[in-house]
């Protein structure tokens, strides 16, 4: 777990860092609020210990800035404090902290309380997991990889990039289910997901869109790169047959590809209607093909 501390006493700071790596964490530590928040967005810090008092920005407001936050990642926030006031508490609480250590800290009850944090990070990414993705496939659902679009064009627009979508449909997929089952259905989306997302870049995300459906969004792609990693899709979906328990099952998709994002409050609806519409061309065209959206978007 990764620790971020922000700390504007030196001794104070030396003495958590050396301890907290003594238990075995990965610290960052800084010396004000400010450059606590810059370590935070930069990196993932699952864990905050931050002083309440400190200059530019003190704990409290670095709690309110961290919870105003959209990020997939929560962090779990202790205050320093050596104040004993149970209205101080609440107005911490009310910040967005979960916890406190008074100082000087007793390393014991720090440990203590530290497990209490893995706890917590562990049951909100189990919850979270299982918010944001297909239980079938292991892929994100289709609100999550909406919102990891929305996101997408909200960057692009400001960076002046721009958002490659793809939309994938598995090939007479309704035939393999009512010929050989739901459970052998179940066995190809799982296996396509797995195809799908070898041949993705890191940064690219793929969602379940919809039954045999799958959304990838990637980021700063123009059209022939879009258009290109569609095909690696599409080679990797098709490599080979799925081998089932009822046979050997040929899997083929149809692919769509739209490219937008350089304007600002662009619509995500709008950039997926234009990948369906070429999505559905390919359909048309024989199907195992890769077709692009002649909308400008």
């Amino acid at each position: 777990m990764k620790i971020l501390i922000a700390e504007d006493d030196t001794t104070s700071r030396l003495l958590f860092g050396a301890t907290l790596r003594k238990l075995g964490y990965a610290v960052t530590a800084v010396e004000n609020g400010q450059k606590a928040w810059d370590a935070w967005k930069q990196d993932g810090h699952s864990l905050l210990i931050s002083d309440w008092m400190m200059p530019d920005i003190d704990g409290l407001e670095l709690c309110r800035m961290i919870r105003a936050e959209p990020s997939l990642q929560y962090t779990y926030i202790i205050l320093l404090t050596a104040l004993d006031s149970k209205g101080s508490y609440l107005e911490g609480m009310d910040a967005g902290a979960d916890d406190f250590i008074t100082k000087p800290f007793d390393e014991e009850q720090l440990a203590a309380r530290l497990r209490v944090a893995e706890r917590i990070l562990a049951l909100h990414k189990k919850l979270h997991v299982q918010a944001t993705h297909d239980r079938l496939t292991g892929v994100w659902n289709r609100a999550a990889i909406m919102d990891c679009l929305e996101r997408e064009l909200g960057r692009a627009a400001r960076e002046s990039s721009r958002v490659g979508v793809v939309l994938a449909d598995l090939d007479h997929f309704k035939r393999v289910n009512d010929t050989h089952g739901h459970p052998t259905g179940d066995a190809v989306l799982q296996e396509a997901a797995r195809r799908m997302r070898l041949a993705l870049r890191p940064y690219d995300r793929i969602g379940r869109y919809g039954g045999e459906e799958f959304l990838v969004t990637a980021p700063g792609c123009t059209l022939s790169e879009a258009m290109a990693l569609a095909e690696r899709i599409r080679d990797s979906i098709s490599a080979g047959p799925v081998d089932c328990q009822s046979g050997v099952i040929p899997m083929t998709a149809s692919l769509g590809v739209a490219v937008g994002g350089n304007r600002t409050g662009e619509d995500a609806g709008m950039l997926i209607a234009a990948a369906d519409e070429a999505l559905y061309r390919a359909k048309r065209a024989g199907r195992n093909r890769v077709e692009f959206s002649k909308r400008e978007v």
